[in-house]
């Protein structure tokens, strides 16, 4: 007798009990059909079904979750709804369950976007039109002025995140995760990344003096934006675990240290084929001082904080990696990344003088 394969999302999400939920929502009667798992950036669960004719996305955490998973889900989702009637290009949020006890973990559901991850593949609309590649990267930085000019207060968003010397706490905040790698037996340790203490001390020394409080993002780049099927631009935001109330320059900076730079490196962190036509750093940056509230007279500082961040928090997977607790793959192509954006800042750096 033939046994029937048990798909590995069936175990996150009991289909009987999330229609038990819905139903106390108000959200149909009818049984959930074409079920089907969505793949992404993210380790979250993302799973794509249909009740009562209508299209629906959950999302909730991982099997094995950071001990802030269930936060990191409601946080999603009070974002998401205060963003409802905004010009944020973002997921419509539909409904959220903070109680673990119906699926063994918050989760919500949100409206399907129709569009496609460029970080995976171009269609071949937008891989024959250079003008479309162009207006993407743009698009980008039209999306991020529109979450930027959100008022976090207005929006009910006030306690998301801790303004209050926000940008100082960055350099010791991270350099502090980055000794607390010391945890895994056979991390070489910082030694092994250059410029880091260089790249720390010119941060430091070249604190903005001030900053106008917004919506961040927190990893803002090419994988984390679906592109409408159609043209060249964004449909939504995705992605926002690490959404909080900072400075949204950073989100800026993140793009900028995050876009591809074939002509520097050979293995950029996105490969985004073809890349010919698309945006440069520069026509990001004036495009963002053209139309945005924020002066970009600071932008270096944020892209080279933006590489510093990101690459400590890449080398945490290689950290445990070396101690035996992440696969060695990804615990090298994750350091390679880390060298990547440090060598980027360093480029940065010297090219300022």
């Amino acid at each position: 007798m033939a046994h029937a394969v048990v798909q590995p999302w069936a175990e996150l999400v009991d289909l009987a009990r999330l229609a038990a939920w819905m139903d106390s929502q108000g959200l149909d009667g009818e049984p959930i059909t074409q079920v089907q798992p969505l793949s992404g950036g993210t380790q979250s669960v993302l799973l794509r079904f249909v009740r009562g004719g209508r299209d629906y996305v959950l999302r909730r955490p991982p099997a094995h979750p950071r001990t802030d998973g269930n936060k990191t889900m409601q946080r999603e989702a009070q974002v998401l709804a205060a963003l409802a009637g905004s010009r944020v290009p973002h997921p419509g949020l539909i409904a959220a369950c903070a109680d673990p006890q119906v699926l063994g973990a918050a989760f919500y559901l949100m409206q399907p976007v129709e569009g496609f991850n460029a970080a995976v593949a171009l269609p071949p609309l937008h891989c024959a039109d250079a003008r479309l590649r162009h207006r993407m990267g743009l698009s980008m930085v039209d999306a991020l002025i529109e979450l930027g000019e959100v008022d976090p207060v207005a929006a009910g968003l006030a306690g998301l995140g801790r303004t209050e010397g926000f940008l100082e706490r960055q350099v010791p905040r991270w350099r502090a995760q980055l000794e607390s790698y010391h945890d895994y037996p056979g991390w070489p340790g910082p030694a092994a990344i250059p410029g880091i203490d260089a790249v720390a001390d010119w941060l430091q020394r070249h604190l903005p003096a001030s900053f106008r409080p917004g919506i961040l993002h927190g990893d803002f780049h090419l994988a984390n934006v679906l592109f409408a099927p159609g043209s060249g631009e964004v449909a939504a935001i995705v992605d926002w675990e690490l959404v909080t109330i900072g400075d949204p320059l950073l989100d800026l900076g993140w793009l900028l240290a995050t876009w591809p730079e074939p002509e520097a490196e050979p293995e950029p962190l996105f490969r985004t084929q073809p890349w010919q036509g698309f945006a440069t750093a520069a026509e990001l940056v004036a495009r963002y001082a053209a139309h945005g509230k924020r002066g970009v007279e600071h932008i270096l500082w944020y892209e080279v904080l933006a590489c510093y961040k990101l690459g400590l928090i890449l080398e945490g997977t290689h950290a445990r990696a070396c101690a035996g607790k992440a696969s060695q793959a990804a615990g090298d192509l994750l350091h390679s990344h880390t060298l990547l954006l440090f060598r980027r800042a360093l480029r940065r750096l010297e090219r300022s003088g």
